[in-house]
């Protein structure tokens, strides 16, 4: 027969687990991190996708920051030659992109892409 002190134990364990559960899922669904790039069609990879999307970017990003990372990300369609973008990035990967105009581009940003 079970204690109170290790029912105690066992339902703080549980709870616990929840917390750490629901806080994983929180941060995985709404943590993101804008990066800019700049569209080179010569980095464009046409691929067979089951979706929509038949084309693949492999681009050098920057923070706001000026922290480079590569970024590969998957359009339905061919872009703006030069046009520059915003990415949203999540865990899983760019969640959306806009274009942006090179005014609206962070300073540290304008210095990587020139």
């Amino acid at each position: 027969m079970e204690t109170v002190s290790e029912r105690i134990s066992i339902i703080l364990t549980v709870i616990i687990a929840i917390i750490i559960g629901a806080g994983a899922i929180y941060w995985m669904e709404f943590h993101e991190t804008i990066y800019y790039t700049q569209i080179d069609n010569s980095k464009l990879e046409r691929i067979s996708s089951s979706d929509n999307m038949g084309y693949e970017y492999t681009l050098d990003c920057y923070n706001q920051n000026g922290k480079r990372r590569e970024i590969k990300f998957k359009t339905s369609r061919e872009l703006r030659e030069n046009a520059y973008l915003m990415l949203e990035v999540k865990i899983m990967g760019v969640h959306s992109w806009e274009e942006v105009q090179y005014e609206e581009l962070p300073d540290k940003v304008k210095v990587k892409l020139e």
